[in-house]
Order: structure tokens, then C-alpha cells, then sequence
């Protein structure tokens, strides 16, 4: 068939007036030789068909008109981006000529408007077209209508379009990432992480192959240990980068990604053959390349900026979550046993020291784990020993004495704990509001006591000062921290004055940078022999401490300035030999009003209170089961969360669900909810003894921290139960 040719006009007026005030696309109808075109001269065209072209080709909406029997196309200037390449050879002709890509999904709807002259629309409907090389799907809101000649019949279908790609792209992209970000921390390992997002990227993009290539370090290579694969070869292995692309490496470790299209005068290398192309997104951390996702397709392909985004966006989160992911299984592996940890630490310590050169670093490192070992050993001792003699020998009042020695030494593993976790900052809170003078005055005959006759104590606290949000015990113990140490630091006997106050007030510390306006702070200072600049630079390490053995385990101040940060606040020290020390903590002011609410004794179950009890650790479900029913509680177990929901769907409701968070299928919060979603007004109590948990992520459930005495267990469950009447 013949394309219609483009003149120049010699004159506007020699041209039809329906032509006429139409832009660009107006001058190319008014030079056209339509001897090519089906529709033949314009000025024998039907009224009906010059008068919607006189409409459509002004207006600023994109509009195309298929008129006759095959359809010719007719457009304005605001519709012929849409259509890219194919514009302006289209213009005048057949709409099989040049929509042919798409003419199976086109033809069927232009085809339904003209033969029963009712309109179609659509939102977002989806079209695949070639209108920039390459083939690619786009989307359009589509309104097509019947243009009826002066006899009533249909002449044409009149499509006014909007292009939504950009947007539905975008939205797309967002969910993808939305739904990826839900969905990987629950998956766990590495390994699933990274088969689950290759997979769901492949078939978001079309891909034939998805991977990760993890850097080798140097410019070597990278190394694939899995992938996603559909009709291809594998590319499991170790591969040079110059094997796909002589400039791959350079692009990479710039920070920009390398898109290729093969085609026959440039086909791929031999790694990638049968690829028609290729997208490799490179993973920096620190300026550093640590791994490249490869994407790549069976046929040459337009790489829209959203697929590029898409694949730059998909392939940070993926990573993070795998490196997390990698972080979690040795930390697991690493906390199996405690002198495995111990010797695995060490072993890192000093390869370390050989590769980065921070040998201050892995110094606290190795304090740090060999403080735990120490110190944990220390307390496991008798509690090991009593065990051992209680079971050998069962006297009664023998074994009332070694039980005793071995709760004080589980006592004071559990402190230890304690203060690891918060200096750590992954202790769960309980935040509440607490008055400053309140707390020092039920706390001045404690000091006074672990002071002594030769040293003063002066308390200079407002009572009218703002109550702060915190750990309520906690921060006792913080305090209680900081007094000791002004304790020590004054053998001779001294001054101690404890001190609040508001923000930066008149002789009070200096605000420090950073933090939120209005925080309270709360300082110990003393009149002891201070620090030097080297111990202060070094006060706050882990099991660093200037004390003789057996005087301090070195995790006072660290477990002040966690309990400080975790709370939203801050922590600072200033010292100078001979002249004393001052220690400030910064809290966060509550907004509420002090809570006045009695204790709740915390009797035995009632008769026929039942629990549910979920964790699946056996020996830690075993003796919390023991406890309850010591307590008087019918206590019904389950080993994961499925067991535990099949009860409940079966028709079985307890009084009260008691359930570990820390679990393989699913945390205690998200399993606590769905058990909510039965029962709505089930009390729930989580124990956790290693969850970083904010208020927000606790969704209003109770805690109980482990590990816990029987008191603290059955006063949690007293309070539960209480409020639900």
C-alpha cells in the first residue's frame, strides 16, 4: 500500500478550512498528497468527517480518530507523542499499516464500537505497543465512541485517550517494594530471601534470568550462587566481569548501571547467548561494590526509567535483607554455645586487626566477650554445683540452702543480662511517667546507705519539674549505677549532689547537640579523684573498669547510657582528675499526667482459669508450664503458632494466652494478633528475653521479660485478668 507523501503548503488558504488551526499536525494534512491515503482528497471527504476533524485537531486532549473500514488514522498534535515513532507516518493511513503489534487487542474494540455504536472506556487498560524500537506495555484511560454519518450510519470511532503509564508504573513499582519489604524479614534465611526476590522480579519484569553476582574484591569477578532461571543456561559459578562487558566493572563500581540491547550486528557475548538483553545494577556499600543483580531478557526491550528504578530500588532492599539475614544466622550460630562465641570472637578479633587496622575496636571486642565468659562462668558455677548436690543428695534442709545459693547466682545472671541488654538498647521497656524528686526521695536511704557516714548527700530537685518518660526500674538502676561509682571514686569521703532540672538551665549541664528541645536531665555529681583524660575517654566500653577484681563488672556506665538512648534521650560525662566527676542523663518529658494506680496482689488462679501457652523452645514451655500449674492455672501447651491457632479454630478458648515473641514461624506480636482476631478481648501476656520492641510495635500487648520468678509471672496474669472483670 502507499504512504501518503508530505508537501510544503504554499499557501494556508488554499487548504480546506476543517484543516485549518490545528498545529503541527494540521500543516502535515494540509501538505499531504492523499492520492496514497484510502480517504482520498479532503475536500471530498463526508460533513461528518470534516466536522469532527475540525474538532478534534485543536484540542489539547489526546484524541485519534479511525474512520472507515480500515480505520484510517486521523490525530491531533496532542495525541502523536503517544504514538512516538510511529508518528507522522501513520497519519492518513490504514491503523493495521502501523498499529500492527497490537492489532489482535485493538481491532476487536474499535470493531464492537462501529458495529453496535455503543462506547467503550477503560481505566488503565493495558496495550502493547512499539512506539520507541522496542515493544513495551503501556497504559491508557480510554474513552472510544461512535461517529455517526448525516444517514445515521457509523463512519468511524472517535478514542479520546490519556496515557496513565507513568503512573500506573509508578504505583506498580511502590506496591512491589511495599509487598518485597513485608515479606522478606519474615522469610528468615538468606538463602529464601534471595530465591523469593529473584523470582518475584522476574515475572514483574519478564525476565528469562534473575540473580545476584556477589563481588569477589578487586576487580576479579563475582560469584552466583543462585538464580532464577526460565529456558536458559545457568550461571551458577564464578564469573569474570569482562565476560559480559569489557567497561561492566568500571560502570559498576561507579555506581551506574550497565543496559544492553543485542541485536544481530551486536550480538552478546558467549556467556550471555540467546539474550536479546541485558540490565546489571550494581549494590554499593561505603563506596564499595559488594554485588551486582543481573536481569536479563530473551528479547531486545525498552528499559523504562521505572524498570530501572524498579531494579536499582529492589535490588538495596534484597541486599540489606539478605546481609541481615547473613548477621542474624552467625549471631545465632555464634550464641550456641558460650565459649564456641568466646573462641569465634577472638579468631575475628585478629583478623580484623590484620585487615582494617582498628585495633581499638576489636579490643573492646575482645573485653567485651571475654567480660561475658568471666562473669557468666562465674555465676553458672554454683548454680551448676547446687543442682548437682541437690540431685545426689536430696536432704531437704541441705537442699533448701544450695537452692538458695543458686537463685542468688541465677539472680545475678539475670542482672548481668539485664545490663548487657541495655546497653545493647534491645531491653523491652515499660516507659511510663515518673517524678524525679519522687523517685530520689524513695531511693534516699538506699543511697544513703551504699554511701556511707563520710560522704553528704545534697538532692536538688523541683518538685514541680516535669515527670519523664522511662523505665521506671530501670532508671532506679541507673542511678543507683552512678551513686556507687561517685562512691568509689571518694575512698576519703566527699560531697555527692544529685541534681535536675529543665533544658538549659541557669548553672545546670550544657544542652547537648542533637537532641530534641524541653528534655529533662538528671546529674550525679561527686567530689572524688575524678578521671584522667584516657579512663574517661574509655569509661563507657563494656567491662572496661579501673576497679579491682571482683568490684565491678565494667557494664555500669554503658547500661546508663543505653537505657538513655533507648529512652529518646542522651548521656554525657565530664570529669577531671582530683576535681570529681558529673554524669547527666537527658530524658524525654511525658506528656502524660503521673499514673496513681495500686498495686494488684497476685493471687492464685481461680478455679478453672485456663491458659494457652505457646513457645517453642521445650525446656523454657516445660518449666513456665510447671510454674502455672503450680499457680493453680489449666494450662494447655503448643510448640509454634499453627498448633496453637488450630486449637482456637477448633472451637477451644482460653482465659488468657501466654506466648513467646522470638518464634520460627512468626513473632508473638503478629501471632498474639491473629489469635485477637478470634477472640478480641483475649487477655495476652509476650515473654521475650532478647526484642528491641517500642511501644508502637507492641500493638498495646503486655510484656513479661525474661527470665522470670514465679511472683513476677503470676502477678502479670493477676493484672490481665483483673482488668478483664
Amino acid at each position: 500500500m502507499k504512504s501518503g507523501r508530505h508537501t510544503q503548503v504554499k499557501s494556508a488558504s488554499a487548504a480546506p478550512a476543517f484543516l485549518l488551526n490545528g498545529g503541527a499536525v494540521s500543516g502535515l494534512l494540509q501538505g499531504m498528497d492523499w492520492s496514497g491515503s484510502p480517504l482520498g482528497q479532503p475536500d471530498g471527504w463526508s460533513p461528518g468527517l470534516k466536522a469532527v476533524v475540525a474538532t478534534l485537531l485543536p484540542a489539547q486532549a489526546q484524541i485519534v480518530l479511525f474512520w472507515g473500514a480500515q480505520y484510517v488514522a486521523l490525530y491531533n498534535d496532542a495525541y502523536s507523542p503517544t504514538i512516538g515513532q510511529k508518528h507522522p507516518h501513520a497519519l492518513g493511513q490504514p491503523a493495521l499499516a502501523h498499529w500492527q503489534e497490537l492489532w489482535d487487542d485493538l481491532e476487536p474494540l474499535l470493531r464492537g464500537v462501529r458495529e453496535t455504536g455503543e462506547t467503550f472506556s477503560a481505566k488503565d487498560r493495558p496495550f502493547y505497543i512499539e512506539r520507541s524500537g522496542f515493544g513495551e506495555t503501556t497504559y491508557f484511560d480510554v474513552s472510544y465512541s461512535a461517529v455517526r454519518e448525516a444517514d445515521g450510519s457509523v463512519g468511524g470511532v472517535l478514542c479520546i485517550v490519556n496515557d496513565t503509564t507513568a503512573r500506573v508504573r509508578f504505583q506498580r513499582r511502590q506496591a512491589f517494594l511495599l509487598e518485597l519489604g513485608q515479606t522478606l524479614p519474615g522469610l528468615g534465611e538468606a538463602e529464601l530471601i534471595e530465591a523469593h526476590a529473584v523470582h518475584r522480579l522476574a515475572v514483574e519484569l519478564g525476565a528469562a534470568r534473575v540473580c545476584f553476582g556477589e563481588d569477589l574484591g578487586e576487580g576479579q569477578g563475582l560469584r552466583v550462587a543462585r538464580e532464577w532461571a526460565e529456558g536458559v543456561p545457568t550461571l551458577l559459578g564464578e564469573h569474570a566481569y569482562a565476560s559480559f562487558d569489557p567497561q561492566l566493572y568500571e560502570l559498576l563500581k561507579c555506581g551506574q548501571q550497565a543496559q544492553r540491547n543485542y541485536l544481530a550486528e551486536q550480538p552478546p557475548p558467549a556467556l550471555l547467548k540467546g539474550m536479546g538483553a541485558s540490565l546489571h545494577v550494581p549494590v554499593l556499600r561505603a563506596e564499595r561494590l559488594e554485588a551486582v543483580l543481573l536481569v536479563h531478557f530473551l528479547r531486545p526491550r525498552l528499559f523504562a526509567e521505572d524498570d530501572c528504578l524498579l531494579a536499582e530500588e529492589t535490588a538495596k532492599q534484597v541486599w540489606a535483607a539478605i546481609t541481615h539475614a547473613r548477621a542474624e544466622r552467625a549471631l545465632h550460630m555464634l550464641n550456641e554455645s558460650l565459649e564456641e562465641r568466646v573462641a569465634n570472637m577472638l579468631v575475628q578479633r585478629e583478623a580484623s586487626m590484620l585487615q582494617l587496622h582498628e585495633a581499638r575496636k576489636m579490643e573492646m571486642i575482645g573485653q567485651l566477650t571475654g567480660g561475658i565468659a568471666h562473669d557468666l562462668n562465674n555465676m553458672l558455677t554454683p548454680i551448676i554445683a547446687s543442682l548437682e548436690l541437690v540431685r545426689r543428695q536430696p536432704d531437704p534442709q541441705r537442699a533448701a540452702r544450695l537452692v538458695d545459693g543458686g537463685l542468688q547466682a541465677a539472680e545475678r545472671a539475670r542482672n548481668l543480662v539485664g545490663r548487657l541488654l541495655s546497653f545493647a538498647r534491645r531491653q523491652t521497656l515499660k516507659p511510663q511517667a515518673v517524678a524525679l524528686a519522687g523517685l530520689v526521695e524513695e531511693m534516699r536511704e538506699l543511697i544513703a546507705r551504699s554511701l556511707g557516714a563520710t560522704i553528704s548527700v545534697q538532692v536538688r530537685i523541683d518538685p514541680q519539674l516535669p515527670p519523664v518518660l522511662v523505665d521506671e526500674h530501670q532508671l532506679e538502676l541507673a542511678l543507683l549505677n552512678l551513686v556507687i561509682n561517685a562512691r568509689d571514686a571518694m575512698a576519703e569521703g566527699g560531697r555527692l549532689t544529685i541534681a535536675a532540672g529543665v533544658g538549659e538551665s541557669e548553672g545546670g549541664p550544657v544542652y547537648p547537640p542533637g537532641l530534641a528541645a524541653g528534655q529533662v536531665w538528671l546529674q550525679v555529681a561527686d567530689t572524688g579523684s575524678g578521671m584522667s583524660d584516657e579512663v574517661l575517654a574509655r569509661c563507657i566500653e563494656p567491662f572496661y573498669s579501673t576497679k579491682t577484681v571482683g568490684k565491678g563488672a565494667g557494664l555500669g556506665l554503658p547500661m546508663v547510657q543505653g537505657l538513655a538512648v533507648q529512652s529518646g534521650g542522651g548521656f554525657g560525662i565530664c570529669s577531671q582528675a582530683g576535681k570529681g566527676t558529673e554524669a547527666t542523663l537527658w530524658l524525654p518529658p511525658s506528656e502524660a499526667g503521673l499514673a496513681s494506680v495500686a498495686p494488684l496482689p497476685a493471687p492464685r488462679a481461680q478455679e478453672g482459669n485456663r491458659v494457652l501457652l505457646v513457645d517453642d523452645e521445650p525446656l523454657v514451655r516445660q518449666a513456665t508450664l510447671l510454674q502455672l500449674r503450680e499457680l493453680g492455672y489449666e494450662v494447655t501447651e503448643a510448640d509454634c503458632a499453627a498448633q496453637a491457632l488450630a486449637l482456637l479454630d477448633g472451637g477451644w478458648v482460653p482465659d488468657v494466652l501466654l506466648t513467646d515473641h522470638v518464634m520460627t514461624e512468626m513473632t508473638g506480636v503478629r501471632f498474639a494478633q491473629k489469635v485477637r482476631e478470634r477472640l478480641a478481648d483475649l487477655p495476652v501476656l509476650i515473654i521475650t528475653g532478647y526484642a528491641n520492641l517500642s511501644p508502637r510495635e507492641l500493638h498495646g500487648f503486655e510484656v513479661l521479660r525474661k527470665p522470670f520468678r514465679q511472683a513476677e509471672l503470676a502477678q502479670s496474669l493477676a493484672q490481665l485478668l483483673a482488668r478483664q472483670g
